[in-house]
């Protein structure tokens, strides 16, 4: 056990904890803008759905219902644009997070492979390259690493913690140079939904893949456009020579999607009223907040999509945490997602009406 706990790194929102304190002890109360989970109800058309599929005595599959696998072809081909998508082409996954943890386990990775993500970046893609005991890099341009040991690289658009978009031409280069040297891409788009000042697109887009999906996989999760982080469900969609041997790998883990979840998604996948409302909720927050951080001094770089603002001051990112504690507000530092990233602070928009206003009347 210790073995394997000794390759990862501290567990980076423990060192949160002393400034939790701190802004909890506001006298109007916390105002909790770090971790980005959804706060806002699960629409009731999604609760239905898992309530009618609550008397489930059986174990589900791993690969998902027909129904489900229909309702994740149809969204992929309707919203990302995507061609000629068929069951082979989509996986159903426990959430994103284990996706990206185990990945380069379950690819059969090991001591002298790399797996390569953005220099800003989800920490738990380096989680997933230490517990298989992979090599790790963090890059700028993906198409300057020296690709002889490259195996897995990661795509991250939108972006998180900094928002940022990769531009259609910029994805087809970094594809392109990816199937030039035989390394397989992963596109992390759990944010592709939440574009406000860019439209964010698909690896899996014709314009970007040519129409082929050879080498190249897109991950989605349903966490935020749906407010369903608590239900755990999320999919993969891309290459079936890729996804084929994660399902049986899965299949012998026991990877599966609980049965009333598997509806849930289903219902979820198949309305895009629910999405539309939501968003509205975010951008209003967005609006209001980005106002109060630029009046407060504060300056955002990126965050033309996501559910969070890469804010700075220009200082230690822990010199800022610590500053909005004392107003009763918590943010991520930004060294949380590398050393890039340490004079800035990430500021989520996910809180409610009520404590984003709170945020902004402090912040003034």
């Amino acid at each position: 056990m210790s073995a394997v706990s000794d390759r990862l790194p501290t567990f980076p929102w423990d060192k949160l904890e002393p400034y939790k304190a701190t802004a909890a002890a506001h006298p109007d109360g916390l105002v909790d803008l770090s971790v980005g989970t959804p706060v806002d109800p699960v629409p009731e058309l999604i609760q239905k759905a898992l309530v009618a599929a609550a008397d489930s005595p059986g174990y589900p599959t791993v690969w998902g219902t027909p129904e489900l696998r229909d309702a994740i072809t149809g969204w992929v081909e309707r919203r990302l644009g995507a061609r000629e998508v068929t069951h082979r082409h989509v996986l159903p996954i426990v959430g994103s997070k284990e996706l990206v943890a185990w990945l380069p386990t379950q690819l059969g990775l090991g001591p002298g492979d790399t797996v390569a993500y953005p220099r800003l970046a989800y920490p738990t893609y380096e989680v997933g390259a230490r517990l298989a005991r992979a090599d790790h890099v963090a890059y700028d341009d993906p198409t300057e690493l020296d690709p002889t040991d490259l195996k897995l690289l990661w795509l991250n658009s939108p972006s998180n913690p900094t928002g940022r978009v990769l531009a259609k031409d910029e994805l087809t280069r970094v594809v392109a140079w990816a199937r030039r040297h035989g390394v397989l891409v992963f596109s992390d788009e759990c944010y592709l939904e939440l574009g406000w000042e860019a439209d964010p697109v698909s690896v899996l887009h014709p314009d970007v893949c040519g129409g082929s999906y050879e080498g190249i996989v897109a991950v989605h999760s349903l966490s935020k456009r749906s407010n369903l982080a608590g239900y755990r469900a999320a999919f993969l969609a891309g290459d079936p020579d890729v996804l084929g041997p994660l399902l049986q790998i899965r299949k012998h883990g026991g990877m599966m999607t609980s049965a009333p979840t598997q509806a849930a998604v289903v219902a979820a996948l198949g309305d895009d009223t629910h999405v539309r409302e939501q968003r509205e909720r975010y951008a209003a927050r967005r609006t209001a907040l980005r106002a109060a951080l630029l009046g407060h001094g504060f300056r955002i770089e990126h965050s033309e999509a996501s559910l969070y603002l890469w804010a700075t001051r220009d200082e230690s990112c822990w010199d800022t945490v610590a500053h909005l504690a004392g107003l009763g507000i918590l943010v991520a530092p930004g060294d949380f997602y590398g050393a890039a990233g340490g004079t800035f602070v990430r500021v989520a928009l996910t809180a409610s009406d009520e404590r984003i206003a709170a945020a902004v009347a402090r912040l003034a």
